[in-house]
């Protein structure tokens, strides 16, 4: 028989708070508790509500719920679970050797484990960089909002210290126990507590500021340091920055995905940039000293008498610093020859003039000159 929706079992919605989701099941557990109910299949319905609540009450099991279901918390959520005894992990008691003493002897290991520091939830957050900023490295001001420990009550939740006490109805261990008849005798269920939600404590005058959770959602603003030599999808890892931890935990992490901005003039490839800069035929022939344009400002590049079209030249350490250890890679630069497509009647004599001295002849039924040197070059 299929197991019933959890929101359904405790008579919520599927966005109810925490608190909405405590008070159905302190409503319907002293309902249906076996010891004073009175209604029919009470102990089955009891235990129906007892699972339910231990699955929708932790953040961590809710979300797998919400997500897959049955099979997310399998084993998870009290009783049997839908697997009876099939294996660690999966069905049955999914927990492990957790879930076994839980059923056999109260549950005494699990409460330490509910109740220990826990590290806060992990950040991710995206931002652009500029080619340049990648390269040599650059610092940014981004501001992400995240829960934090309340000031005003240092994370306590309470008014006052003297505020917190030892929750009367479990003794502090953040569960209650009730025996249970099955098949296989009397065993011990245990569930969470419902006064402290697991705590063990409660809190009698909740902080203003806080309303007694001890987190508070803030807008912080982070100084994150971009080494030099990152690229376009890497991930930095600000350690202590992100969801403040549970328990006395530590924070977790804030991960920033940098995304590097396309640049008009350079592309990179791993450490070495690439560009290309144009030359007219003049220049490729006889040769000429230009301005190339590099990461560090214009340098000057002699470009050989003869340069064939697409020929690729490197400018030592010229290119991107390496993330890790020292010095930089190269910079290539492949020379684009721009043949021009209007020439007036004195530089077309000229051209017809140096093809004469080379030895070409000029037909009209032949290709044109310049045509000829777009071949020669192997330009369209």
């Amino acid at each position: 028989m299929a197991k019933r929706d959890y929101y359904e079992i405790l008579g919520v919605d599927k966005g109810a708070s925490k608190q909405e989701i405590k008070r159905a099941y302190r409503k319907l557990s002293r309902k249906y508790h076996p010891d004073v109910s009175k209604e029919e299949n009470a102990e089955e319905k009891f235990k129906e509500i007892a699972e339910a609540y231990e699955v929708l009450s932790d953040e961590d099991k809710r979300a797998r719920y919400d997500q897959f279901g049955h099979a997310g918390v399998d084993g998870n959520g009290g009783g049997f679970g839908q697997g009876g005894f099939g294996g660690f992990g999966q069905g049955g008691f999914g927990g492990g050797f957790d879930d076994i003493f839980d059923m056999f002897f109260g549950g005494g290991g699990r409460s330490r484990s509910r109740n220990a520091p826990r590290k806060g939830s992990d950040l991710r957050v995206n931002i652009a960089v500029e080619f340049e900023e990648a390269a040599f490295g650059t610092k940014k001001d981004i501001t992400i909002p995240r829960t934090e420990d309340c000031e005003t009550c240092d994370g306590k939740g309470a008014k006052s210290s003297s505020d917190v006490e030892t929750c009367a109805k479990c003794g502090g261990s953040g569960e209650i126990q009730f025996k249970q008849n099955t098949p296989f005798g009397q065993m011990v269920q245990t569930t969470t507590c419902d006064r402290c939600s697991g705590t063990g404590k409660f809190v009698k005058n909740p902080c203003p500021d806080c309303h007694g959770n001890g987190k508070v959602k803030k807008r912080r603003t982070v100084s994150i340091d971009i080494p030099a030599g990152v690229d376009d999808g890497m991930t930095l890892r600000v350690r202590g920055e992100g969801e403040a931890g549970v328990n006395g935990g530590p924070a977790g992490d804030l991960q920033v995905v940098i995304n590097v901005k396309r640049h008009k003039i350079f592309k990179r490839r791993g450490n070495d940039v690439l560009c290309e800069v144009p030359i007219s035929f003049v220049q490729a022939t006889l040769g000429d000293e230009i301005q190339v344009p590099t990461l560090d400002g214009k340098v000057k590049f002699t470009i050989p008498e003869g340069t064939q079209p697409a020929t690729t030249f490197r400018l030592k350490d010229k290119g991107i610093p390496y993330l890790r250890g020292s010095g930089r890679g190269d910079q290539h630069i492949k020379v684009k020859v721009v043949i021009p497509k209007k020439l007036d009647d004195k530089q077309k004599d000229l051209l017809k003039e140096f093809a004469e001295i080379s030895g070409e002849e000029i037909n009209p039924e032949h290709k044109g000159f310049l045509q000829k040197i777009k071949d020669a070059f192997g330009l369209d």
